[in-house]
Protein backbone atom coordinates (compact mmCIF):
# COMPACT_ATOMS: atom_id res chain seq x y z
CA UNK A 1 0.00 0.00 0.00
CA UNK A 2 2.87 2.36 0.81
CA UNK A 3 4.47 1.89 -2.61
CA UNK A 4 1.11 2.56 -4.28
CA UNK A 5 0.66 5.77 -2.27
CA UNK A 6 4.19 6.88 -3.22
CA UNK A 7 3.45 6.14 -6.87
CA UNK A 8 0.28 8.25 -6.79
CA UNK A 9 2.24 11.08 -5.15
CA UNK A 10 4.83 10.95 -7.93
CA UNK A 11 2.09 10.87 -10.56
CA UNK A 12 0.48 13.94 -9.00
CA UNK A 13 3.78 15.85 -9.01
CA UNK A 14 4.45 14.81 -12.61
CA UNK A 15 0.96 15.92 -13.60
CA UNK A 16 1.58 19.40 -12.16
CA UNK A 17 4.93 19.69 -13.98
CA UNK A 18 3.32 18.53 -17.23
CA UNK A 19 0.55 21.09 -16.84
CA UNK A 20 3.12 23.84 -16.28
CA UNK A 21 5.02 22.69 -19.37
CA UNK A 22 1.94 22.75 -21.59
CA UNK A 23 1.06 26.20 -20.20
CA UNK A 24 4.54 27.44 -21.17
CA UNK A 25 4.05 25.86 -24.59
CA UNK A 26 0.79 27.77 -24.97
CA UNK A 27 2.65 30.98 -24.10
CA UNK A 28 5.26 30.17 -26.77
CA UNK A 29 2.59 29.48 -29.40
CA UNK A 30 0.97 32.86 -28.69
CA UNK A 31 4.18 34.90 -28.57
CA UNK A 32 6.33 32.98 -31.06
CA UNK A 33 9.81 31.48 -30.88
CA UNK A 34 11.15 34.89 -29.86
CA UNK A 35 10.53 33.82 -26.25
CA UNK A 36 13.33 31.24 -26.62
CA UNK A 37 17.07 31.88 -26.57
CA UNK A 38 17.48 30.82 -30.20
CA UNK A 39 18.61 33.36 -32.81
CA UNK A 40 20.03 33.73 -36.31
CA UNK A 41 23.43 32.41 -35.22
CA UNK A 42 22.21 29.52 -33.05
CA UNK A 43 19.03 28.34 -34.77
CA UNK A 44 18.80 25.03 -32.89
CA UNK A 45 18.68 24.97 -29.12
CA UNK A 46 17.51 22.91 -26.18
CA UNK A 47 14.54 21.45 -28.06
CA UNK A 48 16.72 19.82 -30.73
CA UNK A 49 19.16 18.68 -28.03
CA UNK A 50 16.31 16.89 -26.28
CA UNK A 51 15.07 15.50 -29.59
CA UNK A 52 18.44 13.87 -30.28
CA UNK A 53 18.64 12.64 -26.70
CA UNK A 54 15.21 10.98 -26.66
CA UNK A 55 15.60 9.41 -30.10
CA UNK A 56 18.71 7.70 -28.73
CA UNK A 57 16.96 6.58 -25.55
CA UNK A 58 14.14 5.15 -27.65
CA UNK A 59 16.39 3.34 -30.12
CA UNK A 60 18.39 1.72 -27.33
CA UNK A 61 15.25 0.31 -25.70
CA UNK A 62 13.86 -1.21 -28.89
CA UNK A 63 17.23 -2.67 -29.91
CA UNK A 64 17.38 -4.57 -26.60
CA UNK A 65 13.76 -5.68 -26.94
CA UNK A 66 13.96 -6.87 -30.56
CA UNK A 67 17.41 -8.48 -30.15
CA UNK A 68 15.92 -10.82 -27.53
CA UNK A 69 13.71 -12.42 -30.21
CA UNK A 70 16.00 -12.05 -33.25
CA UNK A 71 19.02 -13.62 -31.52
CA UNK A 72 16.93 -15.87 -29.25
CA UNK A 73 18.16 -14.56 -25.90
CA UNK A 74 15.61 -15.97 -23.41
CA UNK A 75 16.90 -13.87 -20.49
CA UNK A 76 16.27 -10.61 -22.37
CA UNK A 77 12.79 -11.65 -23.54
CA UNK A 78 11.60 -11.06 -19.98
CA UNK A 79 12.17 -7.29 -20.35
CA UNK A 80 10.80 -7.03 -23.89
CA UNK A 81 7.52 -5.40 -22.78
CA UNK A 82 8.92 -2.68 -20.50
CA UNK A 83 11.68 -2.00 -23.06
CA UNK A 84 9.13 -1.55 -25.84
CA UNK A 85 6.90 0.64 -23.68
CA UNK A 86 9.93 2.77 -22.84
CA UNK A 87 10.94 2.95 -26.50
CA UNK A 88 7.44 4.00 -27.57
CA UNK A 89 7.17 6.75 -24.95
CA UNK A 90 10.65 8.11 -25.72
CA UNK A 91 9.96 8.41 -29.45
CA UNK A 92 6.65 10.15 -28.72
CA UNK A 93 8.47 12.69 -26.52
CA UNK A 94 11.13 13.13 -29.23
CA UNK A 95 8.39 13.88 -31.76
CA UNK A 96 6.82 16.41 -29.38
CA UNK A 97 10.13 18.29 -29.16
CA UNK A 98 10.26 18.53 -32.96
CA UNK A 99 6.75 19.99 -33.05
CA UNK A 100 7.65 22.41 -30.26
CA UNK A 101 10.79 23.49 -32.12
CA UNK A 102 9.05 24.37 -35.40
CA UNK A 103 6.98 26.95 -33.55
CA UNK A 104 3.55 26.55 -35.16
CA UNK A 105 1.76 23.18 -35.41
CA UNK A 106 0.25 24.07 -38.82
CA UNK A 107 3.77 24.02 -40.29
CA UNK A 108 3.58 20.24 -40.12
CA UNK A 109 1.32 20.43 -43.18
CA UNK A 110 4.31 21.70 -45.18
CA UNK A 111 5.89 18.28 -44.74
CA UNK A 112 3.01 16.81 -46.74
CA UNK A 113 2.36 19.64 -49.16
CA UNK A 114 5.99 20.55 -49.95
CA UNK A 115 8.02 17.43 -49.17
CA UNK A 116 11.70 17.60 -50.13
CA UNK A 117 12.99 14.04 -50.13
CA UNK A 118 16.53 15.18 -50.93
CA UNK A 119 16.69 16.58 -47.40
CA UNK A 120 17.90 14.38 -44.50
CA UNK A 121 15.30 16.20 -42.37
CA UNK A 122 12.56 14.65 -44.49
CA UNK A 123 14.25 11.26 -44.26
CA UNK A 124 14.13 11.61 -40.49
CA UNK A 125 10.42 12.47 -40.50
CA UNK A 126 9.66 9.37 -42.57
CA UNK A 127 11.79 6.97 -40.55
CA UNK A 128 10.52 8.29 -37.18
CA UNK A 129 6.91 7.87 -38.36
CA UNK A 130 7.74 4.32 -39.44
CA UNK A 131 9.57 3.70 -36.18
CA UNK A 132 6.66 4.87 -34.04
CA UNK A 133 4.25 2.70 -36.05
CA UNK A 134 6.49 -0.35 -35.56
CA UNK A 135 6.73 0.35 -31.82
CA UNK A 136 2.96 0.54 -31.43
CA UNK A 137 2.35 -2.58 -33.56
CA UNK A 138 5.11 -4.50 -31.77
CA UNK A 139 3.63 -3.58 -28.39
CA UNK A 140 0.16 -4.56 -29.59
CA UNK A 141 1.38 -8.03 -30.66
CA UNK A 142 3.15 -8.48 -27.31
CA UNK A 143 0.01 -7.77 -25.32
CA UNK A 144 -2.24 -10.22 -27.12
CA UNK A 145 -3.58 -13.07 -24.91
CA UNK A 146 -1.67 -15.56 -27.06
CA UNK A 147 1.16 -13.81 -28.96
CA UNK A 148 1.94 -15.40 -32.33
CA UNK A 149 5.65 -16.40 -32.26
CA UNK A 150 5.89 -16.15 -36.06
CA UNK A 151 4.51 -12.59 -36.14
CA UNK A 152 6.73 -11.63 -33.22
CA UNK A 153 9.78 -12.95 -35.06
CA UNK A 154 8.89 -10.97 -38.18
CA UNK A 155 8.27 -7.76 -36.20
CA UNK A 156 11.52 -8.16 -34.29
CA UNK A 157 13.44 -8.66 -37.53
CA UNK A 158 11.95 -5.43 -38.88
CA UNK A 159 12.20 -3.45 -35.64
CA UNK A 160 15.93 -4.07 -35.08
CA UNK A 161 17.24 -2.52 -38.33
CA UNK A 162 14.69 0.31 -38.16
CA UNK A 163 15.83 1.13 -34.61
CA UNK A 164 19.41 1.38 -35.87
CA UNK A 165 18.27 3.35 -38.93
CA UNK A 166 16.26 5.92 -36.95
CA UNK A 167 19.34 7.07 -35.08
CA UNK A 168 21.57 6.82 -38.15
CA UNK A 169 19.26 9.11 -40.13
CA UNK A 170 19.17 11.56 -37.20
CA UNK A 171 22.98 11.52 -37.26
CA UNK A 172 23.06 12.16 -41.01
CA UNK A 173 21.14 15.41 -40.49
CA UNK A 174 24.37 16.62 -38.91
CA UNK A 175 27.01 14.47 -40.57
CA UNK A 176 26.06 15.44 -44.14
CA UNK A 177 26.43 19.18 -43.52
CA UNK A 178 29.81 19.99 -45.06
CA UNK A 179 29.75 23.58 -43.80
CA UNK A 180 29.83 22.52 -40.15
CA UNK A 181 33.28 21.22 -39.22
CA UNK A 182 32.13 19.72 -35.94
CA UNK A 183 29.39 17.66 -37.61
CA UNK A 184 30.76 16.65 -41.02
CA UNK A 185 32.07 13.16 -40.25
CA UNK A 186 31.51 9.62 -41.51
CA UNK A 187 31.63 8.50 -37.87
CA UNK A 188 28.57 10.56 -36.92
CA UNK A 189 26.09 7.70 -37.48
CA UNK A 190 28.14 5.08 -35.55
CA UNK A 191 28.63 7.65 -32.78
CA UNK A 192 24.89 8.21 -32.51
CA UNK A 193 24.06 4.49 -32.57
CA UNK A 194 26.71 3.67 -29.94
CA UNK A 195 25.46 6.39 -27.60
CA UNK A 196 21.87 5.26 -28.23
CA UNK A 197 22.79 1.76 -27.12
CA UNK A 198 24.48 2.74 -23.88
CA UNK A 199 22.03 5.51 -22.88
CA UNK A 200 18.96 3.47 -23.85
CA UNK A 201 20.23 0.41 -22.01
CA UNK A 202 21.20 2.49 -18.96
CA UNK A 203 17.73 4.06 -18.84
CA UNK A 204 16.14 0.61 -19.20
CA UNK A 205 18.11 -0.65 -16.18
CA UNK A 206 17.02 2.37 -14.12
CA UNK A 207 13.39 1.89 -15.17
CA UNK A 208 13.41 -1.83 -14.36
CA UNK A 209 14.66 -1.17 -10.83
CA UNK A 210 11.99 1.51 -10.33
CA UNK A 211 9.27 -0.83 -11.66
CA UNK A 212 10.39 -3.46 -9.17
CA UNK A 213 10.38 -0.90 -6.36
CA UNK A 214 6.80 0.18 -7.14
CA UNK A 215 5.73 -3.46 -7.61
CA UNK A 216 4.75 -3.04 -11.26
CA UNK A 217 7.19 -5.63 -12.61
CA UNK A 218 9.48 -8.38 -11.37
CA UNK A 219 12.80 -9.63 -12.72
CA UNK A 220 15.59 -11.68 -11.22
CA UNK A 221 18.62 -9.85 -9.91
CA UNK A 222 20.95 -11.77 -12.22
CA UNK A 223 19.20 -10.19 -15.22
CA UNK A 224 20.17 -6.71 -13.97
CA UNK A 225 23.72 -8.04 -13.63
CA UNK A 226 23.65 -9.36 -17.22
CA UNK A 227 22.32 -6.04 -18.55
CA UNK A 228 25.08 -4.24 -16.63
CA UNK A 229 27.64 -6.45 -18.37
CA UNK A 230 26.16 -5.50 -21.74
CA UNK A 231 26.14 -1.84 -20.70
CA UNK A 232 29.86 -1.75 -19.95
CA UNK A 233 30.55 -3.15 -23.44
CA UNK A 234 28.38 -0.47 -25.08
CA UNK A 235 30.06 2.29 -23.05
CA UNK A 236 33.50 1.05 -24.12
CA UNK A 237 32.46 1.07 -27.80
CA UNK A 238 31.03 4.58 -27.45
CA UNK A 239 34.24 5.81 -25.80
CA UNK A 240 36.30 4.29 -28.62
CA UNK A 241 34.27 6.13 -31.28
CA UNK A 242 34.58 9.46 -29.45
CA UNK A 243 38.36 8.97 -29.09
CA UNK A 244 38.67 8.13 -32.80
CA UNK A 245 36.69 11.24 -33.77
CA UNK A 246 38.74 13.57 -31.55
CA UNK A 247 42.04 12.09 -32.77
CA UNK A 248 40.98 12.52 -36.41
CA UNK A 249 40.08 16.15 -35.74
CA UNK A 250 43.29 16.92 -33.82
CA UNK A 251 46.03 15.25 -35.85
CA UNK A 252 45.88 17.28 -39.14
CA UNK A 253 45.80 20.58 -37.18
CA UNK A 254 43.46 22.26 -39.66
CA UNK A 255 42.73 25.80 -38.52
CA UNK A 256 38.95 25.66 -38.93
CA UNK A 257 38.72 22.25 -37.24
CA UNK A 258 41.00 23.30 -34.37
CA UNK A 259 38.66 26.20 -33.59
CA UNK A 260 35.90 23.66 -32.96
CA UNK A 261 38.15 21.21 -31.12
CA UNK A 262 39.60 23.86 -28.81
CA UNK A 263 36.07 24.97 -27.97
CA UNK A 264 35.32 21.35 -27.02
CA UNK A 265 38.49 20.71 -25.05
CA UNK A 266 39.07 24.03 -23.26
CA UNK A 267 36.37 26.48 -24.33
CA UNK A 268 32.73 27.04 -23.45
CA UNK A 269 31.79 23.43 -24.29
CA UNK A 270 34.63 21.91 -22.25
CA UNK A 271 32.46 21.26 -19.14
CA UNK A 272 30.09 19.19 -21.26
CA UNK A 273 32.81 17.35 -23.20
CA UNK A 274 34.87 16.46 -20.14
CA UNK A 275 31.66 15.84 -18.23
CA UNK A 276 30.80 13.16 -20.76
CA UNK A 277 34.30 11.67 -20.61
CA UNK A 278 34.40 11.52 -16.80
CA UNK A 279 30.75 10.84 -15.96
CA UNK A 280 29.77 8.88 -19.07
CA UNK A 281 32.92 6.85 -19.68
CA UNK A 282 35.59 6.80 -16.96
CA UNK A 283 33.51 6.30 -13.81
CA UNK A 284 31.00 3.74 -15.26
CA UNK A 285 33.83 1.73 -16.81
CA UNK A 286 35.85 1.82 -13.60
CA UNK A 287 32.84 0.48 -11.69
CA UNK A 288 31.23 -1.97 -14.11
CA UNK A 289 34.41 -3.61 -15.43
CA UNK A 290 34.50 -5.64 -12.20
CA UNK A 291 31.96 -8.46 -12.04
CA UNK A 292 31.49 -8.10 -8.27
CA UNK A 293 30.34 -4.50 -8.78
CA UNK A 294 27.84 -5.54 -11.45
CA UNK A 295 26.14 -7.70 -8.82
CA UNK A 296 25.47 -4.67 -6.62
CA UNK A 297 22.26 -3.00 -7.76
CA UNK A 298 23.16 0.34 -6.15
CA UNK A 299 26.42 0.63 -8.10
CA UNK A 300 24.71 -0.46 -11.33
CA UNK A 301 22.02 2.22 -10.91
CA UNK A 302 24.65 4.86 -10.06
CA UNK A 303 26.66 3.97 -13.16
CA UNK A 304 23.53 3.93 -15.34
CA UNK A 305 22.51 7.41 -14.19
CA UNK A 306 26.01 8.70 -15.00
CA UNK A 307 25.86 7.14 -18.47
CA UNK A 308 22.53 8.86 -19.22
CA UNK A 309 23.92 12.21 -18.00
CA UNK A 310 27.10 11.68 -20.02
CA UNK A 311 25.18 11.05 -23.25
CA UNK A 312 23.05 14.15 -22.62
CA UNK A 313 26.28 16.14 -22.25
CA UNK A 314 27.43 14.69 -25.58
CA UNK A 315 24.27 15.96 -27.26
CA UNK A 316 24.97 19.44 -25.87
CA UNK A 317 28.59 19.80 -26.98
CA UNK A 318 27.93 18.07 -30.30
CA UNK A 319 25.13 20.47 -31.22
CA UNK A 320 26.50 23.79 -30.00
CA UNK A 321 30.21 23.61 -30.86
CA UNK A 322 29.39 23.98 -34.56
CA UNK A 323 27.19 27.04 -33.96
CA UNK A 324 29.87 29.03 -32.12
CA UNK A 325 31.90 29.94 -35.23
CA UNK A 326 29.52 30.84 -38.08
CA UNK A 327 30.73 30.67 -41.70
CA UNK A 328 30.15 34.21 -43.04
CA UNK A 329 33.06 35.11 -45.32
CA UNK A 330 33.13 38.68 -46.56
CA UNK A 331 30.77 40.05 -43.89
CA UNK A 332 31.34 41.55 -40.43
CA UNK A 333 29.23 38.80 -38.87
CA UNK A 334 25.67 37.54 -38.66
CA UNK A 335 22.89 40.04 -38.14
CA UNK A 336 20.69 39.38 -35.15
CA UNK A 337 17.85 41.36 -36.67
CA UNK A 338 17.88 43.82 -33.77
CA UNK A 339 20.12 46.57 -32.42
CA UNK A 340 22.25 45.98 -29.37
CA UNK A 341 22.99 49.34 -27.67
CA UNK A 342 26.70 49.93 -27.12
CA UNK A 343 28.41 51.53 -24.13
CA UNK A 344 29.18 54.71 -26.07
CA UNK A 345 25.94 56.40 -27.23
CA UNK A 346 27.83 58.29 -29.96
CA UNK A 347 28.74 55.01 -31.67
CA UNK A 348 26.27 53.38 -34.07
CA UNK A 349 24.61 50.49 -32.18
CA UNK A 350 26.05 47.10 -33.04
CA UNK A 351 23.86 44.43 -34.58
CA UNK A 352 26.55 42.07 -35.89
CA UNK A 353 27.40 38.83 -34.14
CA UNK A 354 30.79 37.19 -34.75
CA UNK A 355 30.32 34.32 -32.33
CA UNK A 356 27.22 32.23 -31.75
CA UNK A 357 25.76 32.61 -28.28
CA UNK A 358 22.83 30.78 -26.76
CA UNK A 359 21.28 30.22 -23.34
CA UNK A 360 17.85 28.58 -22.80
CA UNK A 361 15.15 30.83 -21.40
CA UNK A 362 12.77 30.01 -18.56
CA UNK A 363 10.05 29.23 -21.11
CA UNK A 364 12.26 26.64 -22.81
CA UNK A 365 13.23 25.05 -19.51
CA UNK A 366 9.61 24.85 -18.37
CA UNK A 367 8.56 23.23 -21.66
CA UNK A 368 11.40 20.69 -21.53
CA UNK A 369 10.66 19.73 -17.90
CA UNK A 370 6.95 19.56 -18.68
CA UNK A 371 7.39 17.30 -21.71
CA UNK A 372 9.71 14.97 -19.77
CA UNK A 373 7.14 14.85 -16.95
CA UNK A 374 4.40 14.09 -19.48
CA UNK A 375 6.48 11.27 -20.97
CA UNK A 376 7.20 9.82 -17.52
CA UNK A 377 3.51 9.98 -16.63
CA UNK A 378 2.60 8.27 -19.92
CA UNK A 379 5.13 5.51 -19.20
CA UNK A 380 3.69 4.91 -15.72
CA UNK A 381 0.12 4.72 -17.05
CA UNK A 382 1.06 2.29 -19.85
CA UNK A 383 3.17 0.18 -17.48
CA UNK A 384 0.35 -0.11 -14.95
CA UNK A 385 -2.08 -1.06 -17.68
CA UNK A 386 0.11 -3.51 -19.59
CA UNK A 387 2.59 -4.96 -17.09
CA UNK A 388 0.13 -5.46 -14.23
CA UNK A 389 -2.35 -7.10 -16.62
CA UNK A 390 0.40 -9.43 -17.89
CA UNK A 391 1.39 -10.25 -14.32
CA UNK A 392 -2.18 -11.22 -13.44
CA UNK A 393 -2.45 -13.39 -16.56
CA UNK A 394 0.80 -15.14 -15.64
CA UNK A 395 -0.39 -15.78 -12.09
CA UNK A 396 -3.80 -17.12 -13.14
CA UNK A 397 -2.55 -20.55 -14.41
CA UNK A 398 -0.52 -21.00 -11.22
CA UNK A 399 -3.56 -20.25 -9.09
CA UNK A 400 -5.64 -22.73 -11.10
CA UNK A 401 -2.97 -25.41 -10.69
CA UNK A 402 -2.90 -24.82 -6.92
CA UNK A 403 -6.67 -25.15 -6.73
CA UNK A 404 -6.59 -28.39 -8.74
CA UNK A 405 -3.94 -29.85 -6.44
CA UNK A 406 -5.91 -28.81 -3.37
CA UNK A 407 -9.08 -30.40 -4.77
CA UNK A 408 -7.23 -33.62 -5.63
CA UNK A 409 -5.73 -33.78 -2.15
CA UNK A 410 -9.15 -33.41 -0.55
Amino acid sequence: MKSKANLYSWMGALGILALMGFSALGYQLVNGLGVTGMNNAVSWGLYITMFMFFVGLSAGGLIVSSSATVFNIPAFKVVAKPATILSTVCIIVAGIFIMVDIGSPERLLNLLLHSQFKSPLMWDVCVITLYLSINVLYLYLMTRPKPDPKKMKIMSSVALPVAILVHSVTAWIFGLQIAREGWHSALMAPLFVASALDSGLALLIIVLVLLIKFKLFTVEKKLITSLAGLLVTCVAVDAYFVFSEVLTMYYPQEESVMLILNEMLKGSMAPFFWGEVILGFVIPLAILLFSKNRQKTGLVIFSSVLVVIGVFFKRVWLLFTSFIYPHVEGAPGITLGKYIPGEDPSVVPNFWLKHGQYAPTLVELMIVVGMIAFGTLLFIVLSRRILLASSKEAQQPKQNQSRERLTAAQ
